[in-house]
């Protein structure tokens, strides 16, 4: 009789890879389990579903602790893993630009993504790359809708994450022009969360030795070998799409081999945060990070 367990992903794309492999690559199947996922409603954190008991472990960023520390109280879950270790947002143009730098933005109409964190980690781009963010006209529309918005002409660049850009270049609908991930470099940026309690089970250091397994695979396997296993998650994208944009982060240098979010990486969250001013302080890796349960 297999474990149920159950996943929740704040943001269900390509780019949390690491832990979809669990699931399509049979690695948590292998440690007994029966997983269960999930994308958290809308207007709610998956961190809700792990404090309520529902959700096992929850595709978060290490970044949701900050909330809880500026008011003083401790967070209800801890980050134990990270899934990525870079920013995984493009910008996309209307055409082909060889000769873009980030001050091409200035004056124009960008179709930015204006969530917590995909905001501040695009401002402190802006901020690495010298440009004054100020100096752009940053165009909220909501995350859902801004593919549509910029495929029926709003804006002219877009802010998105894998595989939306791609998607967009093989619908030759746009351009991706850069990469927020290359102009900040490694950051805690999307993490794996769970309760301190579930962190001590043994169904969490089965999960790990999954997980570990998983990443693993995914380093090593071709692009085009993933995307298969990964197909059934992604009905709307084209196989030709998705093994394009595994195979970007697979270069880009967010699947890390190690496990462990670093403290370099999550004092350069700390710097985004402070930079947009959504932290009133430098917040301590003990009060939010955890270590990973051991495989053993």
């Amino acid at each position: 009789m297999s474990d149920e367990i159950s996943i929740q992903f704040t943001r269900f794309s390509a780019f949390y890879s690491p832990l979809i492999a669990t699931i399509a690559g049979g690695f948590l199947q292998q440690e007994g389990f029966a997983p269960k996922h999930s994308i958290a409603p809308l207007g709610k954190s998956a961190i809700d579903g792990v404090v309520a008991g529902t959700v096992h472990v929850c595709q978060s960023a290490p970044s949701q602790g900050f909330g809880p520390l500026e008011k003083g109280q401790a967070p209800p879950a801890v980050h134990f893993a990270q899934i990525n270790e870079m920013d995984g947002f493009f910008l996309t143009g209307r055409g082909a630009d060889p000769a873009f730098t980030w001050d091409t933005l200035k004056g124009r109409r960008v179709l930015v993504d204006h969530g917590g964190q995909p905001m501040a980690m695009f401002k402190y781009a802006c901020h690495k790359r010298g440009l004054d963010f100020a100096s752009i006209q940053a165009v909220n529309v909501p995350s859902d809708q801004m593919d549509a918005a910029f495929r029926k002409g709003e804006g002219d660049y877009i802010h998105q994450q894998g595989p939306a850009p791609q998607q967009l270049e093989h619908d030759r609908a746009g351009h991706v022009v850069a990469s927020v991930g290359q102009a900040i470099g490694p950051v805690a940026f999307s993490s794996l969360a769970a309760t301190r309690a579930w962190l001590g089970t043994d169904a969490a250091r089965r999960f790990m030795r999954a997980y570990r397994k998983a990443r693993a695979w995914l380093l090593a396997t071709p692009a085009a070998e993933v995307a298969k296993a990964e197909a059934s998650f992604f009905p709307e994208i084209d196989p030709a799409v998705l093994a394009a944009t595994i195979g970007y982060y697979q270069t880009l240098g967010c699947w890390t081999p190690h496990v462990e979010i670093t403290r370099p990486a999550f004092e350069v969250a700390l710097d985004v945060f402070q930079h947009s001013k959504l932290i009133t302080k430098r917040h301590r890796y003990e009060d939010v990070i955890a270590q990973p349960p051991s495989a053993s």
